[in-house]
């Protein structure tokens, strides 16, 4: 698409968020609801993305820096047509027409936008505006239509009579509109409201008299509801929720519950992957195919290999499992954790910042930081690394073969040789040997009839 430049006004404050964070900061799938709406407006190639920002625009301007963005600060907020006026310097170099959008729509759909573009292109009319259907539309401006169908008036709810509030098309603020009326348009608007703001719409009524206005109805009228505060942001996350799980189970995904799952924006699964009921799967996760993710499992920014069994209520934060890998139940994998292909974390285990080697074995109630684990490994029950000493953190390499008994503790910086055995109970604070046993016991002791003895005392 050619010859045109987006607008995105996200000046507002959001009282009806009650938050110190701008409105269009608030997240959405893990993601600001001001980025949705550029992700739609970028998908359409056009010459120019200008954003308004107002309240808070520090925040928000640093929010989305090194987007290639350009922006415009609205210092007042005195109304969206104040806003479209506050823009005007920054578009004198643009020609063709302009798509204004709102920064509180994250649903909007590029296609959607792509029709107004084609529509308002072969209509020749100056202004374009996208309309829905509401079952219950108050609140909302009504499209008042003739008898042939054309619009003939936008008329907000304030100023509608009785017959008008019957009327369930309504104007979802999203224009195309010709630059070349657009600057004049703006200059007439009057601020002689309650509000004392200049609105928007207002340039719908001047654009009937020169030239027409050419209204494009959708039905999706989901992805044109902006958020205003946060039943509505909680409304639009099932419904972005939805539309991901539908992609997903097309493409071969299952999921067993899906109502009961939360998905991030970018969230990648393989075909024949199976998502168990009350899952979270947070933002840069990529799951590979033919994996389970069992129930309750919690999961960020990690790459998940193919064929990989995530048991229930595991959760895994900055890691990589390479593949055909057994994790949990109740296993927590942390930033810099790496199992390579057919290894195995347990329940209640903890890694961080390690690799596990092909094939080797962290069954249950084991802590491994900062460790360099080898092949067909075998880690005990109740083994620890003691990785901090209050002050740094030290490194514990186990080489290939090791098998480590139960209720171990390594204290780092220690190296564990090739094929050697730590007894259960041992305490290592030295490396040990290829192929040595490491025992650090004291003798057993036993003392006759103590029994009896104690029973006597």
């Amino acid at each position: 698409m050619t010859g045109f430049t987006v607008l995105i006004l996200a000046a507002g404050q959001g009282t009806r968020m009650c938050s110190d964070r701008p409105k269009v900061l608030h997240e959405l799938a893990w993601l600001p609801i001001l980025q949705h709406v550029i992700h739609a407006a970028r998908s359409l190639d056009p010459e120019k993305i200008l954003v308004v920002s107002g309240h808070g625009a520090e925040q928000v301007e640093q929010a989305f820096s090194g987007q290639g963005l350009s922006w415009v600060r609205q210092e007042e907020q005195k109304g969206t047509g104040d806003a479209v006026r506050c823009a005007l310097p920054s578009l004198q170099a643009q020609s063709g027409n302009l798509l204004i959008l709102a920064g509180d729509i994250p649903l909007i759909r590029a296609e959607i936008l792509g029709q107004l573009y084609h529509s308002h292109s072969e209509s020749g009319r100056p202004l374009s505006l996208l309309s829905t259907t509401l079952t219950h539309p108050a609140g909302y401006g009504r499209v008042v239509r003739g008898l042939d169908g054309q619009v003939q008036a936008i008329i907000e709810d304030r100023d509608a009579n009785a017959e008008v509030r019957t009327i369930c098309e309504i104007n979802s603020g999203i224009y195309m509109v010709s630059l070349s009326h657009l600057s004049g348009w703006i200059h007439r608007l009057k601020n002689e409201n309650v509000q004392g703001e200049y609105y928007l719409p207002d340039i719908v009524t001047m654009a009937l008299g020169e030239g027409g206005v050419n209204a494009v109805h959708h039905e999706d009228f989901q992805s044109l509801e902006g958020i205003n505060d946060r039943s509505q942001l909680a409304r639009a996350e099932v419904v972005f929720r939805n539309r991901m799980v539908a992609k997903l189970m097309i493409s071969g995904v299952t999921f067993t519950d899906p109502s009961s799952c939360w998905l991030a924006h970018d969230i990648k699964i393989g075909r024949d992957t199976v998502i168990a009921p009350h899952c979270i799967l947070g933002p840069g996760v990529d799951i590979g195919p033919n994996c389970h993710i069992g129930p309750f499992c919690h999961l960020e920014e990690s790459n998940i290999g193919p064929g990989v069994h995530i048991e229930s209520f595991s959760h895994l934060n900055g890691a990589k499992v390479l593949g055909h890998n057994s994790v949990g139940p109740y296993a927590r994998l942390r930033p810099g954790a790496l199992l390579e292909r057919g290894s195995k974390v347990g329940n209640f285990c903890e890694i961080k910042k390690s690799r596990i080697g092909e094939e080797s074995k962290v069954s249950h109630l084991a802590y491994i930081g900062d460790a360099d684990i080898g092949r067909k490994v075998n880690v005990g029950a109740g083994t620890i690394t003691c990785n901090y000493d209050g002050k740094n953190k030290h490194k514990t390499v186990i080489e290939d073969g090791v098998f480590i008994g139960s209720d171990t503790q390594l204290i780092a910086p220690v190296r564990l040789g090739k094929n050697a055995v730590i007894a259960a109970g041992t305490s290592v604070s030295k490396d040990v040997p290829e192929g040595a046993l490491a025992i650090t016991r004291t003798l057993q002791k036993h003392i006759p009839d103590w029994h009896e003895r104690k029973k006597k005392s």
